[in-house]
């Protein structure tokens, strides 16, 4: 990865990041926020390694000297990375921070910080954050990568420069795509889960998300055509394949995807489906539906990826959710 690569995907945010490293002014603490999948722990690694290569030019690291592999392979011992353990992060992982800003760098007198998820620290892990960023180095940056930076208390933001990131515009990742050789339901799909190129890339080249797909697209026909039988289709179908939580989060995409797609067809907007390939299902279920009950379905499987990430049984989740989408 390049910066010239990443200004095609953030150009604004490259831009401000690059100027800054020319003027020799990059400021202490950074928060990245964005939406997933539009490149923050990449421009987070470039920043790193151009922070830490000293053989770059003029702006751009090297890519070569040791600096920058073991960046590239995850094993620099001045870059850590702090990710949620289980379902945050925790005070004893920024301690744990701490005690390493108090040594200097294994191999200069730099260090990198990168916080994922930054959102999900607990309150005592990010007042402990803030000792760090009261006290900024020169010699240490901190990065924290954020999906929803409401949730980040405002003594942080105050004390970090905030750099949005944009999502790649669908249209654009899906004729990326079929340039690739991937066929446009497949491109669509992987364009309404992600806006980064290489994760859609994966996406449509994961036979598990074609499955999930075709799952999907069988569960609402079931809810439209059997909805006694929605139920037993759950147990025999659905959840014995989506059986990680994370997949069945993607599951839960995918149904909404579902129903903006409805929403198109009810508003005679066909040419934002993403379920390209199923127009005419859509159109079938679009007779038997309204916009209000399609609005009222949509926040129930939103309300539903919410409670998954609280936490809640998957099985009784689903459940909960069939029985109210089989009610419209």
């Amino acid at each position: 990865m390049s910066w010239e690569q990443l200004t095609k995907r953030q150009p604004r945010v490259v831009k401000t990041l690059t100027n800054t490293v020319r003027k020799e002014r990059l400021a202490h603490a950074y928060v990245f926020e964005g939406g997933h999948g539009t490149g923050k722990m990449d421009v987070a690694l470039q920043l790193a390694k151009t922070f830490l290569c000293r053989e770059k030019t003029d702006v751009e690291p090297c890519g070569e000297c040791k600096d920058c592999r073991r960046i590239d392979s995850g094993n620099h011992p001045d870059v850590h990375v702090v990710q949620p353990d289980g379902q945050s992060i925790k005070i004893d992982q920024i301690r744990g921070l701490q005690k390493e800003f108090a040594y200097h760098g294994m191999e200069s007198e730099k260090k990198v910080y990168i916080v994922e998820h930054a959102d999900r620290m607990t309150v005592q892990a990010a007042n402990s954050l803030l000792k760090f960023l009261e006290e900024p180095s020169s010699s240490t940056i901190a990065i924290l990568l954020t999906e929803q930076v409401h949730r980040l208390l405002e003594t942080i933001m105050s004390r970090s420069q905030v750099l949005s990131f944009s999502p790649l515009p669908s249209d654009q990742l899906i004729g990326v795509l079929q340039d690739e050789g991937i066929s446009l339901p497949m491109a669509s799909m992987a364009a309404a889960l992600t806006s980064d190129k290489s994760e859609a890339v994966e996406i449509c080249r994961e036979e598990w998300f074609a499955q999930a797909r075709d799952k999907v697209i069988q569960l609402t026909e079931e809810l439209r055509s059997r909805p006694n039988q929605a139920l037993v289709s759950l147990q025999e179908n659905w959840l014995s394949f989506f059986k990680e939580r994370d997949q069945l989060d993607n599951a839960l995409s995918l149904l909404l995807i579902w129903y903006k797609d409805l929403l198109f067809i009810q508003l005679s907007e066909p040419e934002h489906l993403v379920f390209v390939d199923q127009r005419q299902a859509l159109e079938q279920q679009a007779l038997h539906t309204s916009q209000k009950r399609i609005s009222e379905n949509m926040l129930a499987v939103l309300t539903a990826k919410q409670r998954l990430g609280a936490n809640v049984n998957p099985q009784l989740l689903m459940e909960q959710l069939v029985l109210r989408l089989r009610e419209g």
